[in-house]
């Protein structure tokens, strides 16, 4: 009985962690439901918000007698009630009144803009308002809610299916909800760390939220908010730039200070900008709250359809500061008949202004998650959970929670592997899948289709195909795993099958330790840039008779270690055994056009001359270390792994020794030392600047090496750029002309714009395109200097669809110069 009364006494104490509290329901004077409303006691730290539905509960750990509880609103009137002898549970409902704003205590003179002078006084106390919180650390709240409507059963041909239980009939649901409870610590002016106690995935036990509070850390302070692109803030130092401004009218709020309502209206829409409404507090110029929007053109994400933050701030008399209670956003997006909404909301409570020497020792590791953090129960959530859950979102817990339990069943995942697993009449074609769910073991066979056919004049048409069976670790992800492959690639023309094995383990996802094993033999690019793909170069060679893609035979067998050795280090090493192959064309024969002087041959130094090798047949061996450093890098550390964030204050450093020896032709051998610094340099306003710096040196005790081994450079000579960036790129270069077995460097710098010109000049910019601008150079021992210069326009297309760049490329050489039209299609990436 003992025994059993202790227990009941720790079930209520975890019910009732809380010794009494407040809830209610916040309206506007027609009833209806206000969210995100501010709810504290005045005074404190300590308070909530109100959810979706209007509904707020402020739980209290220690009896309070006396208190004022404080309802502050943006656009409404503060409302305060006095508590007296609170001793259990009370319900207060409030409605708030629509705050009227008043220029009855303005003096506007016919000649002057009274919210210019205003933005003015806040611009130029910008700095320091941000400066006033030297430290702090708080308890702070996350939740995030994404939500889908209309989505298709297939989308480009692949079944959706249900989204495991996410998509009721209608096809619409909650894609994603999660909450956070954590710790953080900041000091000025960026440091900060975010110390995560408990975490709720929707429908995953296994999962770990992406929440955290840097997410929520938008500082209208600062003079840009970086949201895709940097936003610019209406109180930038170059405000004026982007925005008109009015006054809306004045208002005391509860505190008796005056407010000042400003509207921020954008000088150009589609520019990097916000509408809508901030609040200015007089004579100390602080921000009192926002309430502002952007759009996708805006942000130039084009499923975007309007983002709105909401901040408001509440006064603290005791330490005369103004601080945020909850931040966050919502969200809007449609796409190809889609569409949904999202919030994501933090809250902070307990805030001390004064934390300890220990509390502010900061890392770079500035998310940290307890091992277990995602196994606290539904009874620690009620007690802590500050904003009560609205009925969606408990109804989605309850759903999902019951299906993860259905769908990780041994009975249920055989079930769906039976049917999935059934083998069709036109698998061999199409590809097959095979699944074991419950022990997450798969076998895949690729098929034989439009990906996995290519022409080149070596081969002519070839095709691909793979079988892979791999293992996955215990919550069926990539975190841990190892898999088993085999390849093979059959070439019509030259009639010749090639195939390789491969085997793969990764050992941990902190790490992200890997190893590598592969044998076999493949015809691939002399040009280990891989400068031109299979599917430009089929374009090329049947439509227009060109076959860019110069090949040799490599029979190998390699091993790669690949390791973390400390954050910001990332060490790899690679020993192979190459026995290597000339090759000549197999095939001069026309596909669509007749061109009489036909292909070219496969010797890049002499296209003319058929039957000539580049290189004498031999066998070498090629040992590789190399290094990744990524200075001041910072990280994310959670229980299932290291995420890595790159610091771009710093360049990212690569360095490789490469070493060939072994071989049957003793001149063959060589040493090389290549290293890469590169950097994109964030100018808030004025866009981003890219720079990258190659250098190489090789030694060949003066012999003539392989040209396999020589330094290749990524060039062009199709007009036709499929990569997301040209940094390291030539747009007009010759893919073997500058080829090296000496010293060598190269330097490639790029501006984007980002709206910084084109935003500027009527007419164009309606149109949301971005201006771009680069120059590059080469310098080796054998050839004179080589330059490009080049200027275009990305962000290009039509409504949400933007996949294209367009660039006027000139190149400089020898006293000639050349010049071209290059045409970026990035969506070629994923075919």
């Amino acid at each position: 009985m003992k025994n059993s009364f202790f227990i009941f006494i720790l079930i209520l104490s975890g019910l009732h962690g809380y010794a009494q509290s407040i809830s209610g329901k916040v309206t506007n004077t027609d009833g209806e439901a206000l969210s995100d409303v501010n709810i504290y006691i005045e005074g404190s730290f300590t308070g909530t918000t109100s959810n979706a539905e209007g509904k707020y509960q402020l739980k209290l750990k220690q009896s309070q007698n006396n208190f004022t509880l404080v309802f502050q609103y943006l656009g409404f009137k503060t409302e305060k009630i006095e508590i007296e002898n609170l001793n259990k549970s009370q319900q207060k409902n409030v409605a708030l009144t629509e705050e009227v704003t008043s220029l009855d205590d303005v003096v506007v003179k016919a000649d002057e803009n009274p919210a210019l002078k205003i933005i003015q006084q806040a611009i130029q106390h910008r700095k320091k308002n941000k400066n006033k919180i030297e430290a702090f650390a708080a308890d702070f709240y996350s939740r995030s809610l994404w939500k889908a409507e209309n989505i298709p059963e297939k989308i480009l041909g692949m079944e959706v299916g249900d989204m495991d239980g996410t998509l009721d009939s209608t096809r619409s649901g909650i894609i994603y909800l999660s909450e956070t409870v954590s710790k953080i610590y900041y000091q000025s002016p960026d440091r900060f760390r975010e110390e995560i106690t408990a975490s709720k995935v929707s429908g995953n036990d296994n999962g770990f939220s992406w929440n955290n509070a840097e997410d929520f850390n938008v500082s209208f302070y600062n003079n840009t908010i970086s949201f895709n692109i940097e936003m610019i803030s209406p109180i930038a130092d170059y405000a004026f730039n982007y925005y008109n401004y009015q006054l809306e009218g004045v208002f005391y709020d509860s505190n008796g200070f005056l407010i000042n309502k400003v509207e921020v209206i954008p000088k150009r829409k589609k520019d990097k900008v916000f509408s809508g409404y901030i609040y200015i507090v007089e004579d100390s110029w602080e921000i009192f709250g926002v309430d502002l929007s952007t759009t996708g053109e805006a942000t130039q994400i084009p499923p975007l359809e309007n983002v709105q933050f909401q901040q408001e701030f509440a006064y603290n008399s005791e330490n005369e500061i103004w601080l945020s209670l909850s931040k966050g956003f919502n969200f809007t997006w449609k796409i190809l008949g889609m569409s949904g909404s999202g919030k994501f909301l933090g809250f902070y409570k307990n805030y001390n202004l004064e934390p300890t020497a220990e509390e502010l020792r900061f890392t770079n590791e500035i998310v940290y998650y307890e091992k277990d953090a995602n196994k606290r129960d539904s009874i620690f959530w009620e007690s802590t959970r500050p904003i009560p859950l609205t009925e969606i979102e408990q109804n989605d817990y309850i759903r999902k929670d019951s299906i993860q339990t259905l769908r990780k069943s041994k009975t249920y995942l055989d079930s769906v592997d039976q049917v999935g697993n059934k083998f069709k009449i036109l698998s061999p074609i199409t590809g097959y899948t095979w699944d074991n769910s419950y022990k997450n073991r798969s076998f895949s066979y690729e098929g034989f289709s439009f990906r996995n056919l290519s022409y080149n004049n070596v081969q002519g048409w070839n095709l691909n195909t793979s079988f892979t069976y791999r293992q996955k670790d215990e919550d069926n992800s990539f975190k841990k795993f190892w898999d088993l492959s085999a390849t093979a690639n059959y070439g019509f023309s030259e009639e010749k099958l090639r195939g390789k094995l491969a085997f793969r383990k990764k050992f941990n996802n902190t790490k992200d330790t890997y190893l590598g094993v592969s044998a076999g033999s493949e015809a691939i690019q002399i040009n280990s840039t891989n400068p031109i793909s299979p599917l430009i170069n089929t374009i090329a060679a049947t439509f227009f008779e060109r076959s860019f893609l110069k090949m040799y035979e490599r029979n190998f067998a390699e091993v790669l270690f690949a390791d973390e050795v400390t954050n910001g280090i990332r060490a790899y090493a690679n020993f192979a055994f190459e026995d290597r192959n000339a090759l000549n064309n197999s095939t001069n024969s026309r596909i669509w056009i007749n061109n009489p002087e036909g292909f070219t041959s496969n010797h890049p130094l002499f296209p003319n001359q058929t039957g000539e090798n580049l290189f004498q047949n031999h066998h070498i061996f090629i040992a590789k270390v190399g290094a990744n450093l990524r200075f001041g890098q910072k990280y994310i550390n959670r229980p299932d792994g290291k995420y890595n964030i790159p610091n771009n204050d710093y360049p990212r450093i690569d360095l490789v020794y490469e070493k060939g020896f072994g071989s049957s032709f003793s001149n063959y051998n060589f040493d090389m030392l290549r290293t890469s610094v590169q950097q994109n340099l964030n100018l808030a306003n004025l866009g981003v600047f890219n720079y990258q710096i190659n250098t190489g040196w090789i030694n060949n005790n003066n012999e003539q090496i392989s040209f396999l081994d020589f330094k290749h450079f990524n060039g062009n000579q199709t007009f036709v750029e499929t990569s997301d960036s040209y940094l390291g790129k030539f747009l007009m270069m010759d893919y073997y002309a500058f080829s090296t077995q000496h010293s060598y460097a190269e330097m490639h710098v790029e501006h984007e714009f980002k709206g910084l010109i084109l935003n500027r000049i009527p007419v164009l910019n309606q149109l949301n395109y971005n201006l771009v601008a680069g120059a590059k150079s080469l310098f080796t021992q054998e050839r004179k200097p080589y330059y490009e210069v080049h200027a275009g326009l990305e962000n290009l297309g039509f409504g949400k669809f933007r996949f294209l760049r367009l660039d006027y490329v000139q190149s400089f050489y020898g006293g000639k110069t050349q010049s071209g039209i290059m045409l970026g299609l990035q969506f070629l990436n994923f075919l």
